[in-house]
C-alpha cells in the first residue's frame, strides 16, 4: 500500500474514533492533514475572537516546510496511535 493510500485510509479511520482526541491531538491531525493535502499554510491568520481558527492556523503554520509525504506518514502514525489508545 502506498503512503497516499495509507493516508486516505487513516483519514477515514480518524472519523471513526470512538473517543474524542484531545484538543492538542485534534490540532495535530488538522495541521498534518492540511499540510499533506494542500502544502504550506496560505492566507492571513484569523484575528479577533476566532480563537479556533487562529489555533488551527498556528498549528498548520508550525509544520510549514514539511513535505506532503512526511505529513502523510505522520498523520497515519498519529491516527494509528489514537486507535491503539482507545
Amino acid at each position: 500500500m502506498t503512503t497516499k493510500e495509507e493516508f486516505e485510509n487513516a483519514a477515514i479511520q480518524s472519523k471513526e474514533l470512538t473517543q474524542r482526541p484531545s484538543n492538542e491531538d485534534l490540532l495535530k491531525l488538522y495541521s498534518l492533514f492540511k499540510q499533506a493535502s494542500e502544502g504550506d499554510v496560505r492566507g492571513e491568520r484569523p484575528a479577533g475572537f476566532d480563537f479556533k481558527g487562529a489555533a488551527k492556523y498556528d498549528a498548520w503554520e508550525s509544520i510549514k516546510g514539511t513535505s506532503s509525504e512526511d505529513a502523510m506518514a505522520q498523520y497515519v502514525a498519529l491516527v494509528g496511535q489514537l486507535h491503539v489508545n482507545e
